[in-house]
């Protein structure tokens, strides 16, 4: 649920994210043929994101027990910045075309999903910084 559309009285009708709106059914999202590359290239790049967080995630376990102390998390923290920048181009891309809603709906705000995706962004820069550093303790 990246947007939900409303309303007069606030209640949800409509939910809508990368792939997927939902009015009581859920079908392919529908968008405007100029926009159908724009939509293909967020879905990648958040895609690539859960990747890259995954293979940070086992090349940290890795080189927690194999690394001497002065070498460690220098590959983790590279990767998560690999990782930063494709959430980065992936919601800036879903901001700029996507989040003036679609043309059937009239009322619509950001959804739960949407605003995790800037958390994480925030969370990957501060993790992956925070690996640049810890590699020299």
């Amino acid at each position: 649920v990246w947007m939900v559309a409303s309303n007069s009285s606030e209640t949800p009708v409509a939910s809508w994210g990368l792939w997927l709106l939902c009015n009581n059914t859920c079908e392919k999202l529908a968008v405007r043929s100029g926009d159908e590359p724009s939509l293909k290239a967020a879905q990648a790049f958040m895609v690539l994101s859960i990747i890259f967080s995954v293979i940070a995630l086992v090349m940290f376990i890795v080189q927690l027990f194999t690394l001497e102390k002065g070498k460690r998390f220098y590959i983790t923290g590279a990767i998560m910045l690999v990782c930063w920048m494709c959430i980065l181009i992936g919601v800036s891309i879903y901001t700029a075309r996507f989040t003036d809603g679609i043309d059937r709906f009239t009322s619509f705000h950001h959804g739960y999903c949407f605003i995790l995706a800037w958390i994480c962004f925030c969370f990957s820069f501060i993790i992956s910084i925070l690996y640049l550093v810890l590699r020299k303790k």
